[in-house]
Order: C-alpha cells, then structure tokens, then sequence
C-alpha cells in the first residue's frame, strides 16, 4: 500500500484528502491512500512516521510548516531559501522537504497581475507567507510584510501603520493568513478598506469560503480578487509529481 498524508492542527474538513481520495478513484490507483493526521503538537511526528512505515509523502498546513523541519533529513534549495516546506518526500528513513506553495502561488497569482501592480503588502508572518515572498522576490515585486508583532525590523510594517498613502502605493494585498476562513467567515484582515480602488489586486490564500470578507470589501471597491484554491489544486499536483519522482 502507499499511504499518503497531510499533517496540521487542526484540519477540520481537509481538501488534501478529498483531493488525492478522489484523484486515486479517478484513476484507478487501488494501492493509494490518503488520511489527515491531525496532531496537536509537532512533538507527535516522529512517532506519527515510525507508526506508518508506508507513508510516501506528507502535505503540510498550519502550523507545522516551520515547525516540522526540525525533523526532516534534507531541504530542498528553495526551502533552505525560505524556511519553510508544504510537501515531504518520504524514502525509507529519509524525509526530503520541498515547498510547492511556491509553484502554486506563482502560476495562480500571475495570471491576473496587471502592469500597475508594482508593489504589494503581505498579510500574515507564517510559512505561506514566506513562500509567497519567494515568489515577489522573483518578479521583483517590492513588498512590506504586515505584522502583529511589536518589534517590527526593516521591511515590516503594523497593522496600524497601514494609512491611505500606504494602500495608494501598495496595490497589491495578499492575505498569507488564516483570518477569514471557516468557520470564522465573519474575520476579516485589518486594513483600512476604504482606500481600496479598482486599480488594486486581492489575493486571498484562504480557499474556504470561495469568498472571504477579506475579497467581498475589495469587490465592492471594484478591486480584482482571488482565493487560494487554484493555488491548492497546482500544489497538490505538483506535490503528487514530487512525491513519485525517481
């Protein structure tokens, strides 16, 4: 059997395991498994991995991302880069992380970027909004990264500190965060709304609901949106592609 897996805490209804069980039927893959394996501290990978000596490859969410390469035998370039993986390829008793957050956000987020958007915020300090900079970097798209933190260094800014000049100049906003998303539909990220203009781009990492409050205040600015879920389905793929590479 090749057993697939995701690890987060928690996962609630997971759309990795949705994804690969209906992919497995879809292609008459009959010795593919898939399971969320919700563990409440990272602590419990290691015992997760001795329990399931048949696992192939892992997907990881929030908050593990980090977290979980403490654990791994060896990095790819880009999560050495970034610090942070989503996908692990599983060999005997080596774990080999990779970042296919990187592949996903690319080719989603690309697709609907306009010339005036030459400058972006970036909502949220976790392993997804890394991934996310990575890619920034690589289009050289300027971009501040918006903390709670206190103790904000250069290139960061507060949530307070977001003014109408701020947005004027940053028309891009990507929420890296899990603000918003079910079953909190009713969060939505800080930021003064009402600078929003049809000249700025949405983009909302959060998949569930198909549209956050965070997307619904920049439609009605007449903004151009998106959610994550074409970034989910690139991952997935590219991780599966990982995952059965010689």
């Amino acid at each position: 059997m090749n057993l697939y897996g995701l690890i987060g805490y928690p996962l609630g209804h997971s759309f990795s395991k949705q994804y690969f069980t209906e992919k497995f039927d879809r292609e008459g893959l009959k010795d593919c498994y898939f399971e969320a394996f919700p563990i409440s501290s990272i602590d419990q990978f290691p015992a997760l991995i001795q329990q399931h000596t048949d696992l192939k490859g892992l997907s990881v969410t929030i908050p593990y991302k980090e977290q979980v390469l403490d654990f791994v035998t060896e990095l790819s370039d880009e999560v050495k880069f970034i610090g942070a993986t989503n996908s692990i390829k599983i060999i005997g008793k080596k774990l080999i992380a990779f970042n296919t957050d990187i592949i996903g956000f690319e080719q989603s987020f690309c697709k609907v970027l306009q010339q005036q958007h030459k400058k972006a915020l970036v909502l949220g300090t976790g392993g997804a909004a890394k991934a996310v900079q990575y890619v920034l970097k690589k289009l050289e798209i300027d971009f501040l990264v918006v903390t709670r933190n206190e103790n904000i260094k250069a290139g960061y800014i507060n949530y307070n500190m977001i003014d109408e000049q701020v947005m004027k100049e940053h028309l891009i906003i990507i929420n890296c965060s899990p603000v918003g998303m079910a079953p909190n539909e009713n969060a939505c990220p800080d930021i003064p709304y009402q600078f929003i203009t049809t000249n700025h781009y949405l983009y909302d990492l959060v998949y569930k609901p198909e549209k956050t409050l965070f997307l619904q205040q920049g439609e009605q600015k007449g903004a151009t949106i998106q959610n994550g879920y074409e970034m989910l389905l690139i991952q997935a793929e590219a991780s599966w592609k990982i995952w059965n590479s010689k």
